[in-house]
């Protein structure tokens, strides 16, 4: 099964870069569709949006906030939703994407993320951060430390000309 495709609109200012869906968001039909995965809350709550629900709500919160949202695989062999599974990546080209783009900056949504685009991506001409995990798996960080930590996102949302 192949990722989804890449919400990117020719306004996006910030890239979030996943690893690769949950069988749970294949079924809902779009990232993060896990009901307990935090993503849509964390980022709801930080943008003083309310919390969508529905795949056409989610796109809406993030064209409005010019936030591109992509995985680093295409595709790959896992089970269920371990990321430590991943077997065989094929990995989407995302270095053309975010250089024809005003992309500020990657953000990659934990480690594995991080560690698959480390490894198999060319370096891109813009900042990239590793940001903690919003799944339901990374218990360690509770709902109020992780939306501090993906704050650094609001700075790179701003107009050029605020």
């Amino acid at each position: 099964m192949n990722c989804f495709a890449p919400l990117v609109r020719p306004d996006s200012r910030i890239l979030i870069l996943g690893s690769f869906p949950s069988p749970l968001s294949f079924e809902s039909g779009f990232y993060y569709g896990h009901p307990r995965n935090r993503f849509w809350p964390m980022l709801a709550d930080l943008l003083g949006q309310p919390v969508p629900h529905s795949v056409d709500e989610k796109k809406e919160l993030l064209i409005r906030s010019h936030i591109a949202l992509w995985d680093v695989l295409d595709s790959c062999e896992i089970k269920g939703a371990s990321d430590a599974s991943i077997r065989n990546p094929v990995i989407n080209q995302i270095a053309p994407v975010v250089a024809g783009s005003p992309i500020r900056a990657v953000f990659f949504n934990g480690a594995k993320a991080a560690q698959l685009f480390a490894k198999y991506c060319p370096p891109l001409a813009v900042p990239s951060f590793r940001m903690p995990s919003t799944s339901p798996a990374n218990a360690a960080w509770n709902f109020e430390r992780l939306k501090k930590e993906w704050a650094a996102i609001l700075p790179y949302l701003q107009s050029q000309e605020d």
